[in-house]
C-alpha cells in the first residue's frame, strides 16, 4: 500500500506541476500577480507548522511500520503455535488494524507533504513570469519558453511513474494470489464439535508422506487410553513429530485413520480439535506482547484465578516477581529477553491454561541445560497430570515414568510397551537405544545422587 500512496503522491506532484507550468503559459495579465501572491502567501506561512505535523507523522509512520514487520515475521514464524491455539482471527485482526493504522498515517502524511512540491513548480513559474511582465511583449516570451522548459521534467516523470505503478500491480495481482489461496486442510460439510476425550486416540493402518511416494509413516496402528502417557522414541527423522503434528491436524493423512473416541477426527471441525489438544514444542514461540498476554493466548477467556494457577504449575511465580513490571512486563521479538527455561514455562503455562485432555510434548527439554531442565521438568509434570500426553523426549526419566514407550524407526511402529518390557526383548531396538542414548544419563543420575 504504501508504494502505491509514494506512486499516487508522484503523479499527483507531476500533474500539478505541469499544470502550474501550462497556465504560466497561457496567463497573460495583471490577474497572474495577484495569483503569484497568493500562491506565495499559501506556501511559506504555515511552513514551521506544518513541517512539526510532517515530522511527528513520520515518526509514527516509522513505528507502525516496525510493528508490522515483527507481526509479519512472528506470524510466520510462529505459524505452528499460531494453528495449535487457533489465532488466526486475532493475528489477523491485529494484522488488518496495523496496516489501516499505517495508511491512515502514510494518507496523513502524505496530505500534509504532497502539495509542496507542486507549490513550488506553481511559485518558480509565476515568479519567471513576473519577473518579465513589465516587458509585455519580450516578458511574455521569455516566460513561456522557461515555462515550456521546465514543464519537460513532470512530463517525464509523470510517463515514467505511470511505467511503475503498472508494475507495482503486477506485484499486487500476485500477492493476492496467495490471499486467494484456500486451505486444503478445512472443515468438513457436516463436521462436529469435539468435546473432551472419553475413551481413546486410535491410529488405524495410518500412512502419510510429505512427498508423494516417499512414506514418512506406514500402515501405522496405536491406541491410547485416556489419561495415558505415552513416550515417542526413535532415531531422528523416524516419524516421530510426524505422529504427534497430524493428531491436531497441521497435515492429513494420505490413508487410513485417526480417530478421537471411535470418529475420525475430520469429522470435527478443526477449532474443536485444537481447542482440544494443547502444545509445547521445543522452541516454543513468544510474541512481542506481555507475559500475560503469551500466557492468555492459551484461553483469552480465563479468570485471574486460572491464570495465576497456571503460572503457579508452570513455575513462574518467582520470576515474575522478580520482574518490575511483573505480569505487564514486555517481550521482545519471539521472546529474545527470557532464558531458554524461561520461555519454556511461559509456553507451559499457556498450554496448562488451555485445560486440554490432551497434550503433545515435542522435545521440550531437548535444548536446555540441566538446571533449566528440572524446573521445566516439574512443570511438565504438572501440566501432564491427568491428561493423555504423547510426549517425544530425550530425558530418561521422563521416557521410563510413562506408561509405555513407542518405538518409531523409519515410519514403523516397532516395538511398544513399558521400559522394562522394552529392556527384556533381546536385540530390541529400544534395549539398543537405550545402550547408546540413555545409559549415560542413568549413571551421571546415579552419580549425582
Amino acid at each position: 500500500s504504501a508504494g502505491i500512496v509514494d506512486q499516487i503522491k508522484t503523479i499527483t506532484t507531476s500533474i500539478c506541476g505541469a499544470l502550474g507550468l501550462i497556465a504560466v503559459m497561457l496567463y497573460s495579465s495583471w490577474k497572474l500577480a495577484i495569483i503569484g501572491v497568493l500562491v506565495l502567501c499559501i506556501a511559506f506561512l504555515p511552513v514551521a507548522l506544518i513541517r512539526k505535523r510532517i515530522k511527528a507523522a513520520s515518526n509514527k509512520s516509522m513505528v507502525i511500520g516496525g510493528n508490522i514487520t515483527t507481526n509479519i515475521n512472528e506470524t510466520y514464524n510462529g505459524n505452528k503455535v499460531m494453528a495449535a491455539y487457533g489465532l488466526q482471527d486475532k493475528m489477523y485482526d491485529y494484522f488488518e488494524k496495523q496496516t489501516w493504522d499505517g495508511y491512515n498515517v502514510g494518507m496523513s502524511l502524505y496530505k500534509r507533504s504532497g502539495w509542496m512540491s507542486p507549490m513550488m513548480y506553481l511559485i518558480a513559474s509565476f515568479g519567471t513570469y513576473l519577473i518579465n511582465s513589465g516587458q509585455m511583449t519580450a516578458g511574455s516570451f521569455a516566460s513561456f519558453v522557461t515555462s515550456l522548459l521546465l514543464l519537460y521534467k513532470p512530463v517525464k516523470t509523470l510517463g515514467n511513474t505511470l511505467t511503475g505503478i503498472q508494475g507495482i500491480f503486477v506485484a499486487m495481482g500476485r500477492v493476492f494470489e496467495l490471499f486467494d489461496l484456500k486451505p486444503e486442510i478445512v472443515d468438513s460439510p457436516n463436521a462436529r464439535e469435539l468435546k473432551g476425550l472419553n475413551n481413546s486416540i486410535k491410529f488405524e493402518n495410518v500412512n502419510f508422506e510429505y512427498i508423494p511416494n516417499q512414506p514418512v509413516l506406514k500402515n501405522l496402528n496405536l491406541t491410547v487410553a485416556k489419561n495415558e502417557t505415552l513416550a515417542i522414541v526413535g532415531n531422528s527423522g523416524g516419524g516421530k513429530s510426524t505422529l504427534v503434528n497430524l493428531i491436531p491436524r497441521f497435515y492429513d493423512i494420505k490413508s487410513g485413520a485417526i480417530k478421537i473416541d471411535d470418529v475420525d477426527i475430520r469429522e470435527y471441525t478443526i477449532d474443536s480439535l485444537r481447542q482440544n489438544i494443547s502444545m509445547v514444542f521445543q522452541d516454543n514461540f513468544l510474541y512481542s506482547g506481555t507475559i500475560r498476554e503469551n500466557i492468555m493466548m492459551g484461553n483469552f477467556n480465563a479468570n485471574e484465578e486460572q491464570l495465576q494457577q497456571a503460572i503457579y504449575s508452570a513455575h513462574l511465580q518467582d520470576m515474575i516477581n522478580e520482574l518490575p513490571e511483573g505480569l505487564e512486563t514486555m517481550l521482545g521479538e519471539r521472546g529474545l529477553t527470557l532464558s531458554g527455561g524461561q520461555r519454556q514455562r511461559v509456553a507451559i503455562a499457556r498450554a496448562m491454561l488451555r485445560n486440554a485432555p490432551i497434550v503433545i510434548l515435542d522435545e521440550a527439554t531437548s535444548a536446555l541445560d540441566n538446571e533449566s531442565e528440572a524446573i521445566v521438568q516439574k512443570a511438565m509434570d504438572n501440566l501432564m497430570k491427568d491428561r493423555t500426553v504423547f510426549i517425544i523426549a530425550h530425558r530418561l526419566s521422563t521416557i521410563k515414568n510413562a506408561d509405555r514407550i513407542a518405538v518409531i524407526n523409519e515410519g514403523e511402529l516397532v516395538e511398544l510397551g513399558p521400559h522394562e518390557e522394552l529392556m527384556n526383548i533381546e536385540d530390541g531396538q529400544y534395549k539398543a537405544l537405550y545402550e547408546m542414548q540413555f545409559k549415560k544419563q542413568e549413571e551421571k543420575s546415579l552419580a549425582v545422587n
